[in-house]
């Protein structure tokens, strides 16, 4: 599997879905942490859940979130919670949702708290 992981800053990334298989891989980059912008099943049964991403994260090393939110609108309480997150995970963070642009955007929003 390609991986496409656009840098946004020097310590946080965004990447389209990505799978559980991945996650070694993410830890030998340098990654420390993941966060899931995806809500459980939107991409329907094939889509990896948040529990086997959290797993396969935490086997990796790594320091895993999930902060599922829509891909239209991201509330007041979701940037707020994206923002502490970003303050709290070890860096460099990847986060993922299906193509990238959700997570781009949160991150976004939540650079101007």
């Amino acid at each position: 599997m390609e991986l496409t992981v656009q840098q946004l800053t020097q310590d946080f990334c965004v990447a389209p879905q990505i799978t559980p298989e991945v996650m070694p891989a993410l830890a030998q980059a340098g990654f420390k942490s993941v966060i899931n912008n995806r809500p459980d099943f939107e991409g329907g049964p094939d889509q990896p859940t948040s529990a086997q991403m959290q797993a396969a994260a935490e086997a990796a090393g790594l320091a895993y979130r999930h902060l599922p939110v829509q891909g239209g609108y991201q509330s007041p309480d979701e940037i707020q919670a994206m923002r502490q997150l970003i303050n709290e995970l070890p860096t460099p963070v990847l986060a993922f949702c299906r193509s990238g642009a959700r997570s781009t955007k949160l991150f976004a929003a939540a650079s101007q708290l």
